[in-house]
C-alpha cells in the first residue's frame, strides 16, 4: 500500500522523470501531561499513515511507539519535555520508511486537540498569539488539561515553523446547547463575571459518530435523535438532535456526569464542605481526589480498568461487581433523561474503550431499555471485532450501534476545512 521507494529528493521530484505532485501530510496532536500521541495524515486522500506516541515525558523512562499499516515500533527514549518528544516524533516519522516521508516540510498543518474554549471557542481556531492568550486564560478551567496541550502548540511551533497551526476544541461541538441546558441555577453573576456554565467536552468524539450512525441508519442526520455515549476512562453522554449537541453530561469541567475512571461524576456538592470542616481536608487535596482517586477506583478495589473490573466481577467480587453495577446504573439514567430531552431516539451509540470493547457494560444497559423499544441482538452485542455494527434486532424501534471513534481523522478534517480545502463527509466515509 505504501512505496518504501527513499529516492525522493526534498523538492518533489523522483530521479529524472517527471515532476511528482508535493506530498501534503497533516499531523494531529494530543499532548498530555507526560504524552504526545500522533496521527500523521495523507491530506489529499484524508488516510491515516501512521500513529502512535510519545509517553512517561520527563520521567526517565520515556519511549515512543509507531504503528503504520506495515509495522510497529517501540523503543526508549530519552525524553525530558514536549520539545524533545515532539523532535522524537519527528525524526521516527522520517526514519520510517513506510511514512513516506522525506523531510518536515511536507507537514502542511498541524491539528491540535485543545479540552477547553470556553465561550471564546464555538470553532476550531487558526493559532496566532491571541488564541495562545487566549487558552493560557481558559488553563483555570481545565488545569488538567489546557497547559499541556498548550506546551504542544508551542513546541510544534518552534519546530515546525512553516507550518499552520489549528486548534480543535473539546468543547465547541457543544457551543449549540441552549441556555436551559448550560445555565446552572446560580447567581447570575457567577455565569456574566466568571463564566459558571455547563460546557461539555468529548466533542469532537460525539460530532464524528453521530454523523458515521447518520451513514449506517442511511439516515439525513438532520431528522435523526442520537444519544452517544462515549465511555472510557473518561466518559460522557450527549443528546444530539438533527446533528447539533442539546445536552451533555459533563459540565463546567470533565468532573460531572458519569461515573469514570477515576472521577465521581455526579455527587452532592455539601460533600466538599463535609470534608473540609469534619475531616480537615483542604480545597487541594479533595480536588486532586476527585480527579485521580475517586469513580471505578475508589468503588472497586480493583483500579480503574474496566478490563480488570470486569474480570473481578467474573470471580464474584462484590465490589467490582457494585462499581460495574453503579457505572451502567448511571448511564442508564442519562439515556433515559436524555431521551426525554430528544422526544424519543432513533439511535444510542456506544463508542470509546469500554463503549466499543465492553459486551457486558453494553448488555446491562440495554437490557434495561425495552421501554423505549430496544431490543438487543445479543450475538450481535457479544463479538466485541472492533468494527461499526448495529446489535439490536431488526424490529427494535431504536437501535444501538457500536461505532469506533475516531478523533484525530476528525481533526484532520477539521483543519482541512478551516484551510478552504474540500473535505470528504464523514457519513460517506
Amino acid at each position: 500500500m505504501y512505496s518504501t521507494d527513499r529516492n525522493v529528493c526534498r523538492t518533489g521530484y523522483r530521479g529524472e522523470g517527471a515532476p511528482t505532485k508535493p506530498k501534503m501530510r497533516i499531523l494531529v496532536l494530543n499532548a498530555g501531561s507526560s504524552s504526545v500521541k500522533f496521527a500523521l495524515f495523507d491530506a489529499s486522500r484524508e488516510e491515516r499513515i501512521a500513529e502512535g506516541v510519545a509517553e512517561e515525558i520527563g520521567t526517565g523512562r520515556s519511549r515512543i511507539k509507531l504503528e503504520t499499516p506495515e509495522t510497529k515500533l517501540g523503543e526508549e527514549r530519552e525524553l525530558p519535555d514536549h520539545d524533545a518528544a515532539l523532535d522524537a516524533v519527528f525524526r521516527t516519522l522520517i526514519s520510517e520508511p513506510s511514512c513516506e516521508m522525506d523531510d518536515l516540510s511536507e507537514i502542511a498543518a498541524v491539528g491540535h486537540r485543545v479540552v477547553h474554549g470556553g465561550e471564546k471557542f464555538v470553532e476550531s481556531s487558526a493559532i496566532d498569539e491571541k488564541v495562545i492568550a487566549a487558552i493560557r486564560d481558559l488553563c483555570e478551567l481545565a488545569p488538567l488539561h489546557n497547559p499541556h496541550n498548550l506546551a504542544g502548540i508551542e513546541a510544534a511551533q518552534r519546530l515546525l515553523p512553516h507550518a499552520a497551526n489549528i486548534a480543535v476544541f473539546d468543547t465547541q461541538f457543544h457551543a449549540t446547547i441552549p441556555p436551559v441546558a448550560y445555565r446552572y441555577a446560580l447567581p447570575k453573576e457567577w455565569y456574566e463575571r466568571y463564566g459558571v456554565r455547563r460546557f461539555g467536552f468529548h466533542g469532537t468524539s460525539h460530532k464524528y459518530v453521530t454523523l458515521r450512525a447518520a451513514a449506517i441508519l442511511r439516515r439525513d442526520i438532520t431528522g435523526l435523535r442520537l444519544i452517544s455515549c462515549h465511555l472510557g476512562n473518561g466518559a460522557s453522554v450527549a443528546a444530539v438532535g438533527g446533528g447539533k449537541s442539546v445536552d451533555t453530561s459533563m459540565g463546567f469541567s470533565p468532573l460531572p456526569g458519569l461515573v469514570m475512571g477515576t472521577r465521581p461524576g455526579d455527587f452532592d456538592p455539601t460533600v466538599i464542605f463535609h470534608l473540609e470542616s469534619r475531616a480537615g481536608l483542604d480545597l487541594e487535596r479533595i480536588e486532586r481526589a476527585l480527579n485521580r482517586e475517586c469513580g471505578l477506583a475508589a468503588l472497586s478495589g480493583a483500579g480503574s480498568d474496566m478490563r480488570t473490573i470486569e474480570l473481578k466481577v467474573k470471580e464474584g467480587d462484590e465490589e467490582a461487581t457494585l462499581a460495574h453495577d453503579i457505572f451502567c446504573y448511571r448511564l442508564r439514567q442519562y439515556i433515559g433523561s436524555y431521551a426525554a430531552v430528544l422526544e424519543g431516539a432513533d439511535a444510542i451509540i456506544f463508542t470509546g474503550g469500554i463503549g466499543e470493547h465492553s459486551s457486558l457494560v453494553r448488555e446491562k444497559v440495554c437490557s434495561k431499555l425495552k421501554w423505549l423499544g430496544l431490543k438487543l441482538d445479543r450475538e450481535a452485542n457479544g463479538l466485541d471485532n472492533g468494527e461499526e455494527r448495529t446489535i439490536t434486532t431488526s424490529d427494535s424501534v431504536v437501535q444501538a450501534l457500536v461505532i469506533p471513534t475516531d478523533e484525530e481523522l476528525m481533526i484532520a478534517l477539521e483543519v482541512k476545512r478551516l484551510r478552504g480545502e474540500k473535505t470528504k463527509r464523514i457519513e460517506k466515509i
